[in-house]
């Protein structure tokens, strides 16, 4: 599964691109529970797309051999989300909660975003093959 590593690394590298650019809104803007709550959100679902590929490998690799795999991971990633929307609520003066939501979203929209680019890459170069 050499492509779904390709896949993540490019995710993960737009994921710490937009984390990047979450603590320079913490530190430059007076938006500070907002973006703590982007970041907190973001690494959260950077964590969990992270997971999922790990989770995904090894079932390939489970798979070619023909064993079985327990699961997923599925309730980690819940509890990771609830954990992190937890510690928002605990502490609202450092987190807001609706960035806390979005951020954990971001996995999502960057997969979808890097889904249609590639889309739009690949159909350019083949035009320009003709």
């Amino acid at each position: 599964m050499p492509e779904l590593q390709q896949l993540f690394n490019r995710h993960c590298k737009y994921i710490i691109y937009l984390i990047a650019i979450y603590v320079l809104g913490w530190g430059f803007t007076s938006y500070k529970t907002i973006f703590m709550g982007l970041i907190l959100g973001t690494s959260v679902s950077l964590f969990n797309h992270w997971n999922l590929v790990r989770k995904t490998t090894l079932f390939g690799e489970a798979a070619s051999s023909g064993k079985k795999m327990r699961s997923f991971g599925t309730m980690i990633r819940m509890c990771s989300a609830i954990l992190a929307v937890f510690i928002a609520g605990k502490y609202p003066n450092l987190f807001d909660l609706i960035s806390v939501l979005i951020g954990i979203m971001t996995a999502h929209a960057v997969i979808i975003i890097d889904f249609f680019l590639q889309q739009i890459f690949k159909s350019h170069i083949k035009r320009e093959e003709r």
